[in-house]
């Protein structure tokens, strides 16, 4: 994760070893189940860039919010739905990958069988950290809903389920944006509202900064398409060059047509920044900060970096 400004570095600097403290320490074993648990904790501590819960977590630092154990562990149950969702995209049956996060998947390591309920048991204990705290039960169910719309039918695995069913097929534009604000989008999305929800905004002042969740989840597709062209596999922690014959924005618009998408995407997320900085009267420095991530150093184009 590339990050440019001293701001957001000290953020994640003080915040990732805490997430990951959390991820470490409160995934609580069963004697009878140890295999299970490991193959679980094997995956949620290879590693990651946490930037789903520092997304919350900054989102509830726009609003001053003083970060709780509970609203913590409550953003970090989206990095277990997110690990989850890694590992069953990992498996022979969807994208039969062998690396992920520079180490064998889950499922080179425990077997498809173990590691498909690895990622079962990651998806419910997801749902018990959101409830399980001293979150005002209001804002647990408000979680509860918004966390299964992001990852169910409507959400992510709608857009997993348009991955399978259109391989092979030629998407146009507009699809290709559907499928990814779903696939990837929807979690990402869900990080910045679950910090709007427990920092109780109310629902009609939300949209700006959902706005820039949305933008900002599209631009980390093409982000991430653009890596697998011009990324390498040792600093990404995954293979590259995989793309070749998936929708992709490269493969859509050229090379070239996916820098400048990510740009305008950039561009429209940071506008939806600084509407919620003059309607809702905050300052969103931080998230726009995030933006940062967004940086390519492509040899290929005369060592041409995008922000």
């Amino acid at each position: 994760m590339i990050i440019m400004d001293s701001r957001l570095n000290r953020f994640v600097a003080a915040w990732t070893p805490k997430i990951n403290h959390v991820l470490k320490t409160d995934i609580e074993p069963d004697t009878d189940q140890r295999r299970l648990f490991e193959a679980m904790s094997y995956s949620v501590n290879a590693g990651g860039k946490r930037l789903r819960p520092l997304l919350t977590l900054a989102t509830l630092t726009v609003f001053r919010q003083t970060i709780t154990d509970s609203k913590l562990k409550a953003a970090c149950a989206l990095e277990l739905m997110h690990t989850y969702s890694l590992i069953h995209d990992d498996l022979p049956a969807m994208d039969d990958d062998d690396l992920r996060r520079g180490k064998p998947t889950n499922h080179k390591v425990y077997g498809a069988g173990m590691a498909t309920l690895a990622g079962d048991g990651l998806q419910a204990l997801a749902f018990q950290w959101v409830v399980d705290n001293e979150l005002a039960a209001q804002t647990r169910c408000q979680l509860s809903l918004a966390l299964a719309k992001a990852a169910g039918p409507h959400g992510m695995a709608s857009g997993q389920a348009d991955d399978i069913q259109f391989e092979g097929t030629r998407l146009r534009l507009a699809e290709l944006q559907k499928l990814d604000r779903n696939k990837t989008g929807a979690l990402i999305s869900y990080a910045v509202q679950a910090g709007l929800i427990m920092a109780g905004v109310a629902e009609k002042d939300q949209q700006p900064l959902l706005d820039f969740a949305r933008n900002f989840g599209a631009a980390f597709q093409i982000y991430d398409d653009i890596l697998d062209v011009v990324g390498d596999e040792k600093a990404i922690g995954k293979p590259v060059h995989q793309d070749s014959g998936k929708n992709t924005y490269p493969n859509l618009l050229g090379l070239a047509g996916a820098y400048d998408a990510l740009k305008k995407t950039v561009d429209r997320a940071k506008d939806a920044l600084k509407t919620a900085d003059q309607t809702l009267q905050v300052d969103t420095s931080l998230l726009e900060d995030f933006c940062s991530y967004f940086v390519i150093k492509d040899e290929k184009h005369n060592g041409k970096t995008t922000r």
